[in-house]
């Protein structure tokens, strides 16, 4: 049986096509349908580890996890993880394959679409539905030659697009139209409807917008989907989120992080975020490390190197190391880890330029970039607490030294990370170890014994995917939707 599919594009980036894919994903499951989700090509620097092996965006695997279902390599076949402004890691059905200038890989990314459609052809044969997200906005036609993430995919994979846009930003109606006008007419016909996304207010005061966009498009109107609370409480996909200013949380614990020009896996601190006893900043560039911060978080980076330089660029190494002498705890995680040591080796460039780097010094480890990433789930438990803990690791290179004898955890596979004499620098490279409750609460009252943990993280997220379903299906028509998707090979004007 072949699935029957639908794409949903955006007039812009960030409009919310991540969020709704994962709310029909758990709409339609809800219903009977085994569905799956599927995005042709990523660009992110938050991954997750399949257990199957591979690694793919983290929204897809949110996706998937709405769709109940584990996530899987074909579900994100194209991931791009920037490593500088022009330089991106490329990862092609799991693995890392090669790292490419954006001029390099705009030219030869069409070569990919082979690839790209052997997943997607292995969902549809496997799901009843697929529901696909776009990257971008097929808006940007200087980009459409060679396109494998729009209109490109969408021609050559016969499949129906619902246009998204975010009438939040303002201009909503023009961002529709102005779609329509500027498409090749040939990929203007792919488009079978429209969503208006996350809509403040009473809705039927747009009543006239919509009849208006219907008549400037042609397309008809699948509902305007107000904005959707529940979205906060699911983990970000892009590094945008970290541009909006203050702190996240309003408790007594202040933990700062500071935000990396490659950061990744920036996700990993929001089971923090949602602890009412707990105040996140993110550090922008430019500023510093607040004196009063009880722990400095330092979280993974796609470029360990580069960003190590960054910091310092920032004089966060400063504010670091006076943050160590007045008492001040400090955790790395991942890249974050490796910044904490002695050296970071890397004579043949497997993590960015080839050469040898200085560490912050607080830890007493080395670390030697090696050509194979690790990309894995994990589990085990804390060596302080013995609370069980599980995650997942996605790393270049291996972490060796004295300080290691102090593991933070002992995984299933053996110990990771370590930790100061005095216990209060450590690093690992365990991604995902706040979202256990466990472990949480017994980290959170050693860094401050009077903080206390009161959300269930995982338990949160579940609920948060049920809200977006239901809040989305009540404004949008799922049926009309539903009934639009067609199996591969479909043509404007046919059914097949």
């Amino acid at each position: 049986m072949t699935a029957r599919c639908m794409m949903l594009q955006g007039t812009g980036s960030d409009v919310g096509k991540s969020v709704l894919v994962a709310a029909i994903c758990r709409a339609a499951r809800s219903r009977g349908y085994r569905v799956a989700p599927f995005k042709p090509q990523n660009m992110s620097n938050n991954a997750h580890a399949c257990s199957s092996g591979g690694e793919i965006g983290r929204a897809q695997a949110l996706q998937a996890r709405a769709a109940g279902l584990e996530p899987h390599v074909d579900m994100n076949p194209v991931l791009l993880k920037p490593q500088s402004d022009q330089i991106a890691q490329v990862v092609v059905q799991g693995r890392a394959v090669d790292s490419h200038t954006a001029r390099e890989y705009m030219t030869g990314r069409h070569q990919l679409l082979p690839r790209v459609l052997d997943s997607f052809h292995r969902l549809c044969a496997a799901y009843d539905l697929v529901i696909i997200e776009g990257a971008g906005s097929p808006a940007e036609i200087n980009l459409r030659a060679r396109d494998i993430a729009n209109m490109g995919f969408a021609r050559a994979a016969g499949v129906p697009v619902g246009l998204v846009g975010d009438i939040d930003r303002g201009g909503v109606i023009a961002a529709l139209a102005g779609t329509r006008a500027v498409l090749d007419p040939a990929d203007a016909a792919m488009i079978v409807g429209f969503l208006v996304n996350k809509f403040r207010g009473d809705i039927s005061l747009f009543e006239d917008g919509v009849t208006l966009a219907e008549q400037h498009t042609g397309w008809p109107c699948w509902g305007v989907v107000p904005w959707l609370a529940a979205a906060a409480r699911l983990p970000a996909e892009d590094a945008v989120v970290l541009e909006q200013p203050g702190a996240r949380g309003e408790g007594g614990l202040k933990i700062a992080a500071p935000m990396l020009s490659r950061i990744a896996n920036f996700d990993d601190l929001d089971a923090l975020q949602h602890e009412p006893d707990v105040q996140v900043h993110f550090i922008p560039p430019g500023q510093v490390i607040p004196s009063d911060t009880d722990v400095i978080i330092l979280l993974g980076t796609k470029s360990t190197r580069g960003d190590l330089e960054f910091l310092r660029e920032q004089g966060w190494h400063h504010d670091i190391h006076a943050h160590v002498r007045r008492g001040g705890h400090v955790l790395g995680i991942c890249g974050g880890y490796q910044m904490l040591g002695t050296h970071i080796n890397d004579p043949h460039g497997y993590d960015g330029s080839p050469g040898t780097s200085e560490g912050l010094g607080l830890l007493q480890v080395s670390t030697d970039m090696l050509p194979e990433k690790v990309v894995k789930p994990a589990a085990g438990t804390c060596v302080n607490s013995q609370a069980r803990v599980d995650g997942y690791e996605i790393h270049t290179g291996n972490s060796h030294g004295t300080d290691t004898g102090r593991p933070v955890f002992r995984l299933d596979h053996g110990e990771d990370g370590a930790t100061s004499a005095d216990g209060r620098v450590q690093g690992c490279y365990l991604h995902g170890l706040f979202n256990n409750n466990t472990y949480r609460t017994a980290w959170l009252q050693r860094m401050q014994p009077d903080a206390r943990a009161e959300r269930n993280y995982e338990a949160g997220v579940e609920q948060a995917l049920d809200e977006l379903a239901e809040g989305s299906c009540r404004h949008a028509d799922l049926d009309t939707m539903l009934a639009a998707a067609r199996a591969p090979g479909w043509q404007p004007g046919g059914e097949y």
